[in-house]
């Protein structure tokens, strides 16, 4: 059976596609799985599903302007969400989660109608199903969009390597850290940003109700088992790359819905390191 297994996954690895896809799921993963522990310590998860939401609204707007590539449009769009986000959070007439109700709810509103009125599709339920739970639609990447995801992952990486100490302050301290002369409101804008170009990466693995779950499980998980910061990083980035691989091979040879799949297997994972962190603690 494990051979037979095995023979049919090196068979399907001969298609370009299939390893554009998985190249893409494991950088997606390991993305958002570097910041996913800063926005759970943080609390900014909610950032996380609300982006995503605007994220669907502007591939709308895309769409109805019949742009040949969306990314052009919906990364601008998702970035500029991210800074209102973080700056109407601020405002103490209109509290954090309330600004995220209310832009998220709303991107979801106009991004349906529009695509309701404007869409020259004749499947409307299945586009829309599909951008929001995630299709097949990593399985048909361009070398570009390969290119593309490469590079702005690099971009992530980096930047959570070149200010890791920085980012370590303002997630456990932020208050000590704006008194020591640090500029805490330019850090957090930099890691909606980054959120943000995370969100609209994994669009096409996911869709956009499930990104969350890529950004939150894997950090959750580490947590139950492992306590320092630098541990948990390393071992929800590990995670998230293993669940994305088992998920896409799973989804690939299944034939179920690749960002559902990968999902699951992240909410297995988590099952899984509950049960070893209370095995640990005795």
């Amino acid at each position: 059976m494990w051979s037979e297994l095995f023979a049919k996954i090196v068979w399907y690895l001969q298609y370009p596609f299939v390893r554009y896809a998985l190249i893409v799921g494991v950088l997606i993963a390991l993305c958002s799985s570097l910041l996913g522990v800063t926005l759970v310590l943080k609390r900014f998860s909610f950032i996380g599903d609300g982006l995503s939401h605007t994220a669907f609204g502007a591939i709308a707007v895309a769409s109805v302007l019949h742009l040949q590539n969306d990314m052009i449009f919906v990364l601008p769009a998702t970035i500029v969400c991210a800074v209102l986000l973080l700056r109407t959070g601020k405002n103490t007439k209109i509290q954090g989660d309330a600004a995220v109700a209310m832009i998220s709810v709303g991107a979801l509103a106009v991004g349906y109608l529009l695509m309701h009125l404007f869409s020259t599709s004749s499947n409307l339920s299945g586009d829309v199903c599909g951008t929001l739970f995630g299709s097949t639609s990593i399985l048909t990447l361009t070398r570009g969009e390969v290119w593309l995801c490469i590079v702005l992952s690099v971009l992530v990486a980096g930047f959570f390597l070149f200010f890791y100490h920085k980012i370590f302050a303002v997630t456990f301290d932020e208050d000590f850290a704006r008194a020591g002369g640090m500029n805490t409101g330019a850090y957090n804008l930099l890691i909606a940003v980054i959120i943000a170009v995370i969100i609209v990466l994994a669009m096409n693995l996911a869709g956009s109700l499930l990104i969350s779950a890529l950004v939150i499980f894997p950090a959750l998980s580490a947590m139950r088992v492992f306590k320092s910061f630098r541990s948990v990083t390393a071992c929800s980035a590990i995670l998230s790359v293993f669940c994305a691989l088992v998920g896409m091979f799973a989804a690939i040879l299944a034939g179920t819905p690749v960002g559902a799949t990968v999902v699951v297997v992240d909410i297995a994972a988590f099952a899984a390191f509950c049960v070893a962190g209370k095995v640990l603690a005795r």
